[in-house]
C-alpha cells in the first residue's frame, strides 16, 4: 500500500462526507483539536494511545493519519516498535498484522 496516496483518497471521502453532514464534521474537528491539546499528556503520547486505539479496531484510515502525526512529532523508530510491541501483546494476531501495516506507514512518512 501506498500510503499517503491512501491518506489522499480518504480525505476525498471525507471532503464528500462533509458536505452532507457539516455539523457533524465541525463537531469531530472541535473534539479533535481539545483531546489532542498538550496537557498532563503531551501530544506525541496522545497520538501513541490513538494509534494503539486504531490498530485495535483495525482502522487503516486512522492507523494512516496518527502514525503521519507521530513522524511529524519526531517519534522515532525505536518509540514507535515499542508502541507496537504493546499493541501486538494486548491484541494478539489481528494486532501484530496492523502493527506490520502501521510500521510500513511509519517507514513511508519517515522517509
Amino acid at each position: 500500500m501506498h500510503w499517503q496516496n491512501f491518506l489522499n483518497n480518504t480525505m476525498k471521502s471525507f471532503s464528500n462526507l462533509s458536505k452532507e453532514i457539516p455539523e457533524t464534521f465541525k463537531g469531530f474537528e472541535t473534539m479533535g483539536k481539545e483531546a489532542k491539546k498538550n496537557g498532563a499528556l503531551d501530544e506525541k503520547t496522545k497520538e501513541f494511545i490513538a494509534l494503539g486505539i486504531a490498530i485495535s479496531t483495525k482502522c487503516e484510515s486512522c492507523i494512516g493519519f496518527h502514525t503521519k502525526s507521530l513522524v511529524r512529532l519526531k517519534a522515532t523508530r525505536e518509540e514507535f516498535t515499542e508502541a507496537l510491541a504493546m499493541c501486538s501483546y494486548m491484541g494478539g494476531g489481528p494486532s501484530i498484522t496492523y502493527s506490520a501495516k502501521a510500521l510500513e506507514a511509519f517507514d513511508e512518512f519517515a522517509s
